[in-house]
């Protein structure tokens, strides 16, 4: 059974229509990503799984249930995490402060037990914990953006270009750091305008053209694909 299916999606901004019958679908322990030229509505379609932008027309299912008419934190308390792009970092609270606010009212033992496995994949965030989001770099704030959803112990996350303004070395930590985080099992769905970043922790890929899909494949046979390339660098 799929974790997550997207099915025949129409969601507008006012009178645009943007998402233009969207369907995909991401299974258990799968890195999926969602590749576009800017503006193709690659976000547009993570603020649809997530309510913020909730699609006029169509399905979304979680596990089999659908959620395209719960509010939002109805749908994160199911097991969704969010990672939005531009990370959404409190520059007032510290790395502590936004783990345990993430984690909610979980038990004192669970909150514990997540916090200390979001410190373990990124180390650097326990050594800054009581650092104030607004003094962390611009990495370090994506390693809190995506360690804030693990503390929720979520069975889907969706990160909205994570690549970002990031420095290349600071790229590489984050792509370890996602690698680690597929081959511990996550089930990620990650929206990416950088196609080497995102074929290279990804099981398969969509590409978004115009608010439809309009390719999809193993991320393997994507590398090298001309079509890719053409949809992806054509104006």
């Amino acid at each position: 059974m799929w974790v997550l299916e997207v099915e025949n999606i129409h969601t507008f901004y006012g009178f645009s229509r943007i998402l233009q019958g969207v369907s995909i679908q991401v299974a258990k322990g799968e890195v999926v990503c969602l590749l576009g030229r800017n503006g193709m509505g690659k976000t547009t379609l993570i603020r649809s799984i997530m309510a913020l932008t909730p699609p006029k027309l169509g399905k979304v299912k979680f596990n089999g249930a659908e959620i395209q008419n719960l509010p939002v934190h109805l749908i994160a308390k199911l097991g969704i995490g969010y990672v939005p792009q531009g990370r959404g970092v409190f520059p007032d609270l510290t790395v502590h402060e936004h783990l345990e606010a993430f984690c909610g009212k979980m038990r004192k033992d669970l909150k514990r037990k997540n916090q200390e496995r979001a410190y373990q994949f990124f180390p650097k965030l326990k050594q800054l914990e009581n650092r104030k989001g607004g003094f962390l770099s611009g990495g370090e704030q994506q390693m809190l953006a995506i360690a804030r959803a693990l503390v929720r112990n979520p069975q889907l996350m969706l990160l909205d270009e994570p690549s970002e303004g990031l420095a290349p070395v600071v790229l590489e930590v984050i792509q370890r750091l996602i690698s680690e985080l597929k081959a511990d099992g996550e089930t990620m769905l990650l929206a990416e305008q950088n196609v080497r970043f995102a074929l290279e922790i990804s099981d398969r890929g969509y590409i978004l053209e115009k608010g439809r899909i309009c390719l999809q494949k193993p991320a393997s046979e994507m590398k090298d694909d001309e079509e890719v390339h053409r949809f992806l660098t054509a104006q």
